[in-house]
């Protein structure tokens, strides 16, 4: 059986198969595919359920009122599950899909970056100097030119190296330099696309 919505209205609840729809607008307008031509909360073009690859979505069009799903205001485009609630004005809508299962655990989110010093921040962003160019970044800066770039001593950006992999946890084996530029991303201590700005003058 495919998708399909309840739709509760003062006469009671109406089936609305979504069949092979790829979209329902629903709406106070009649030429919506869902209308509700007698609630003056609702906008003429109020809200677009879609068909995605991965299952249905809600976004709201900008209405007057807004879209409420699981009790919370849409503020951009949300995935549907089954027996989600919406409301549009009076009305109440609810989402139910035959597909039944245990639903996503959240997206789990990376390590947060460890607490660093200036130097060490400065060092990290040293070793992130090749993305300045604008050329696809593949390899860090080596230990000289890190030191060059900072006024530094080679054996000063060795030392920091060393604090930053403790921090990191990048304790042994070889391009320790690479792994640390791949984990200060992952875990959000630097931002790639803010590395292709050119550096502000001091």
């Amino acid at each position: 059986m495919e998708a399909y919505l309840e739709l509760w209205r003062a006469s009671g609840a109406e089936v609305h198969p979504l069949g092979d729809a790829v979209q329902v607008v629903i709406g106070r307008d009649e030429a919506c595919d869902i209308s509700f031509p007698d609630d003056a909360q609702v906008s003429r073009r109020h809200a677009i359920i879609e068909r995605l690859p991965v299952g249905w979505s809600i976004t709201d069009l900008s209405s007057r009122n807004g879209t409420i799903v699981r009790n919370e205001r849409l503020i951009s485009s949300r995935p549907l599950e089954d027996r989600d609630e919406i409301r549009i004005g009076r009305y109440r809508i609810v989402f139910c899909s035959p597909v039944h299962g245990s639903r996503l655990e959240a997206t789990a989110t990376a390590e947060a970056p460890p607490e660093l010093t200036r130097r060490e921040r400065d060092v990290l962003v040293a070793l992130f100097g090749p993305a300045r160019s604008g050329e696809l970044f593949t390899e860090p800066a080596s230990t000289r030119e890190m030191a060059e770039a900072l006024f530094v001593s080679e054996a000063a950006v060795k030392q920091h190296l060393a604090h930053l992999y403790d921090k990191f946890g990048i304790y042994e084996g070889d391009r320790r330099r690479v792994r640390l530029a791949n984990e200060a991303l992952r875990r959000g201590a630097v931002h790639l696309a803010d590395l292709r700005q050119p550096p502000a003058d001091r």
